[in-house]
């Protein structure tokens, strides 16, 4: 282990400071609702598209095309006061290891398996599935479970459609997407005449298997998921915009691109027809502790891949709060002590601006408890941790 690597693990009992990550698309348009400088959306550049997600204790680079840096998507940790002074995540996972993700993520996976991210648009997102395990195999990839919960304290507006689509209609057929999908290039394809949506409730979430074709809402979405940036999608216009071909067929192997089959095979047919997909999938919180001066609940649950919290300790409290794991965790409200760290929710970020509202939570430091205060007098301090796989307690 470098010395640097040492000092910053071991500076503030395993609990490192992050630094924004911010990620454009070119596809469709900003919620504007990611605490970013209104000038900054665009700090990347036109030929970039605006950015619109920001991305939490991640160790992999997003799918961005040839014009993307090669560390884009990457977390970087602060280990002094200038934000020149900064080494990947992914980096200091390697170095440190079990210490810092727990020795069972260490064995299984090699590194930090999951990340989250803010998406934000102001429009429903086009119509899409991740790829499940096997599928993502086959390109050298990961499959990507991911999950859904809308935090309130970043939903000052709706967008223009605040209701997410997830699968199809129960008395859909395959030949019906088949029909629709085969027509991708000669026209709206309309596929969306199919499914079935859901108004989307502000404090609550879903979680989305590999294999559902679904379109988030327009409202901010904390998205826990799996490492994996691995997509089709099957709407080939969507609010106006037209998704050529390849959105539908680049994350198959060369000789199935042209294969209807194949691209049909991606979806999981049994959970995108469920009678029962919200009684399945949606994810209501579960209210872990209330100790009167904090309180606790699990946001996202009930999958074998990710897990979330959200906790929130009132006014003028401090509190030590233990957890069976390490975790990536942002601040959405508030502002006190995380550890050794002072900590504050962003009011407005300039585009490469230092910030002390996200957090990576160590092994160690998780199961030893961490001390965090709220110093505000009137606002409750509010902050999403996501975990992977292995927090025995996850509903």
């Amino acid at each position: 282990m470098s010395a640097i690597t040492r000092e910053v693990y071991e500076k503030n009992g395993g609990i490192l400071q992050l630094i924004p990550t911010f990620v454009p698309r070119l596809f469709s348009s900003p919620g504007r609702r990611l605490r970013l400088a209104p000038d900054d959306y665009f700090a990347l550049g036109t030929a970039r598209g605006a950015i619109k997600e920001r991305w939490f204790s991640s160790v992999i680079t997003a799918n961005n095309g040839p014009l993307a840096a090669a560390d884009e998507g990457l977390s970087y940790v602060l280990y002094s006061a200038k934000k020149e002074d900064k080494l990947p995540l992914r980096d200091i996972v390697d170095e440190i290891g079990a210490p810092l993700i727990g020795s069972d993520l260490k064995e299984k996976y090699g590194t930090w398996p999951m990340y989250s991210k803010f998406f934000d648009y102001s429009v429903p997102l086009f119509h899409h599935l991740h790829l499940d395990f096997d599928a993502a195999q086959r390109i050298d990839m990961l499959g990507k479970p991911e999950a859904y919960y809308y935090p309130p304290q970043y939903n000052n507006c709706a967008g223009s459609m605040p209701v997410t689509y997830f699968g199809f209609d129960p008395d859909c057929t395959k030949d019906q997407v088949r029909e629709r999908l085969i027509a991708y290039t000669k026209g709206d394809n309309r596929i969306t005449e199919l499914y079935r949506a859901y108004r989307i409730e502000l404090g609550t979430g879903w979680y989305t298997p590999p294999g559902v074709v679904h379109a988030p809402g327009s409202f901010l979405t904390y998205e826990p998921q799996w490492n994996s940036d691995v997509n089709s999608v099957y709407e080939n216009i969507a609010t106006g915009e037209v998704y050529n071909r390849d959105f539908l067929v680049e994350n198959l192997p060369a000789n199935d691109q042209d294969n209807i089959d194949a691209i049909m095979d991606l979806m999981d047919w049994d959970a995108n027809t469920d009678p029962h997909y919200k009684k399945h999938y949606f994810r209501p919180p579960i209210t872990e502790r209330d100790e009167g001066s904090f309180i606790q609940k699990w946001v996202v649950y009930g999958n074998p891949y990710i897990g979330a919290k959200e906790l929130t300790v009132m006014p003028g409290q401090s509190i030590t709060i233990q957890d069976a794991g390490a975790y990536g965790c942002i601040l959405t409200q508030g502002h006190g002590k995380i550890g050794g760290y002072n900590c504050e929710t962003a009011g407005m970020l300039r585009f490469g601006q230092l910030s002390a509202d996200e957090f990576f939570v160590g092994h160690e430091a998780a199961t030893q408890g961490v001390r965090i205060t709220n110093d505000s007098l009137y606002e409750p301090l509010v902050m999403l941790k996501h975990f992977g796989p292995n927090h025995p307690d996850m509903p």
